[in-house]
């Protein structure tokens, strides 16, 4: 077995609750058209572009001048983002505490947009207590592009042989082990300590 020197998490979806539904269930009450605007408009590979460093001004402005009549819920999606991240997932942040406690070397890997993450910092103490983070807003890169695990690794010096990465997603999974990095892909608090007893982090 591989010893694992380095841990990386991600952290909407992980560590974070994230739903964009939560703000728009009032914003558009009206199931069906609320699942059209988000499947025609304010869609995930138009957010994804806030996330790879588009600043949300140009985002907006992109839309409003092909659904002006849809300005006010396109700026909604930005104007009630705090909404879309109501609360810590309690039993994988207890973990994640752990961890650097116990001298581990924890760092993050997010998608997420530069001046939203300073918000969640403020929100969620705890994502200022590792020694390192890697947002892909700030550095122009986006998981599960190999890039952005190779400049991470560069950037805190970690060996990605010995490194575990920790994400939702199955993709940024397989980006991280494209990178050579070992990974796995969270579901609960509960399997990740397994995960993490399997690769010799926990006893």
């Amino acid at each position: 077995m591989t010893e694992i020197r380095h841990i990386v998490f991600d952290i909407g979806k992980v560590l974070i609750h994230y739903d964009p539904n939560l703000p728009f269930s009032r914003i558009i009450p009206d199931a069906t058209e609320r699942k059209w605007f988000f499947d025609n408009i304010c869609t995930h590979d138009w957010n994804i572009e806030q996330d790879r460093g588009r600043d949300w001004a140009d985002a907006e402005a992109l839309l409003i001048a092909q659904y002006p009549e849809r300005e006010e819920h396109i700026r909604a999606f930005r104007k009630h983002w705090r909404e879309m991240v109501p609360h810590a997932y309690e039993g994988t942040v207890e973990l994640f505490t752990s961890l650097i406690d116990a001298g581990h070397d924890v760092t993050m890997l997010t998608n997420f947009a530069a001046d939203t993450f300073k918000e969640a910092r403020e929100m969620f103490p705890f994502l200022n207590t590792t020694r390192g983070i890697t947002v892909s807003g700030e550095v122009g890169l986006i998981k599960p592009d190999v890039a952005i695990f190779n400049r991470h690794a560069t950037d805190f010096g970690l060996d990605p042989a010995h490194t575990i990465f920790i994400d939702d997603s199955l993709p940024n999974v397989e980006g991280a082990k494209a990178a050579g990095w070992q990974a796995v892909q969270f579901t609960s608090a509960d399997k990740l300590r397994d995960d993490l007893i399997a690769v010799g982090v926990l006893t």
